[in-house]
């Protein structure tokens, strides 16, 4: 049975090493179909979807992890975003042309940051430069600087399917560094093909045969966006009832649109005016962002 929308775990039970092995098909068409632009763009935004997915399973909390490529050149955003669960959106935003090539080429001078977002504490973000060949280079940079653990990705997208497999040193364990350089030198003679068309057990396999690998049961992963009513709500509450009412007399109903999934939120005067009544006699806007 082929495993679609499924992020599989696995132990390297002898050696300080842990890995993932994400594949995902209708989510990520149910995600790209939101999004424009040319086949690399929308391409590397099923990469970033995978590494966020793949990532949130590192975390051991309620919460999600956000990944944003920002940069001046004709790519200009790349945003990913998984939660601890496994639900993921994405959106990405570009010129109509952008010439294929490295993460500079494609973004100019550029940022990768990655935020970890927690539901009983402060965000943690850090940052690395947008450099390198692919997007696994610079997730990868991101832990060489900030985790100091041996990690390695290898990400890739196309019209059906984006797929990924990550291995990572674990933490506290000193690993032996001919260990690491083994599994590593096994994994780099993985093809994008074989990572497309192999399910996770048959891929360890032709990969680690000789290793002694426990391979987890599979855990589901589906698009959901977070968008909603209360949260639009907010952001207009947030830009003041001046401000509001100025659009509402230009255009005659304030229409938002959210870049994640599509949905339109349609609001008239009665609207609005309920909006800050309620939300006045409330207190004000909750904390709650898109």
């Amino acid at each position: 049975m082929k495993e679609i929308d499924c992020l599989r775990r696995f132990l390297f039970e002898e050696l300080g090493v842990r890995g993932e092995w994400v594949r995902l098909e209708q989510s990520w068409l149910a995600i790209k179909q939101h999004q424009q632009g040319p086949d690399q763009v929308i391409f590397m935004l099923g990469q970033a979807l995978v590494a966020a997915t793949m990532l949130s399973a590192t975390i051991k909390f309620k919460g999600s992890i956000i990944l944003q490529a920002q940069g001046n050149g004709p790519f200009k955003t790349l945003v990913s975003q998984a939660s601890d669960q496994q639900k993921i959106r994405g959106l990405v935003r570009s010129e109509a042309d952008v010439p294929a090539g490295s993460l500079e080429h494609m973004f100019g001078d550029g940022h990768l940051i990655l935020t970890i977002k927690a539901e009983a504490n402060d965000p943690y973000q850090g940052v690395v430069p947008l450099v390198g060949e692919r997007l696994s280079d610079a997730v990868e940079s991101y832990f060489k600087q900030s985790e100091q653990l041996n990690t390695r990705l290898w990400l890739s997208a196309d019209a059906s399917s984006a797929v990924g497999l990550f291995l990572q040193e674990l933490p506290g364990q000193n690993l032996d560094r001919e260990d690491w350089n083994r599994i590593e030198m096994l994994a780099n003679t993985l093809k994008m093909s074989e990572l497309h068309q192999l399910d996770c057990e048959s891929l360890l396999f032709r990969l680690f045969h000789q290793e002694k690998v426990k391979l987890y049961p599979c855990e589901p992963v589906e698009f959901e966006c977070s968008c909603s009513v209360e949260k639009i709500e907010n952001t207009l509450y947030s830009m003041g009832q001046e401000e509001v009412s100025g659009i509402l007399d230009e255009y005659g109903q304030i229409d938002v649109d959210c870049e994640f999934c599509g949905r339109r939120y349609r609001f008239d005067s009665i609207d609005i005016e309920n909006l800050f009544s309620n939300l006045k006699l409330s207190g004000g806007a909750s904390n709650a962002k898109h």
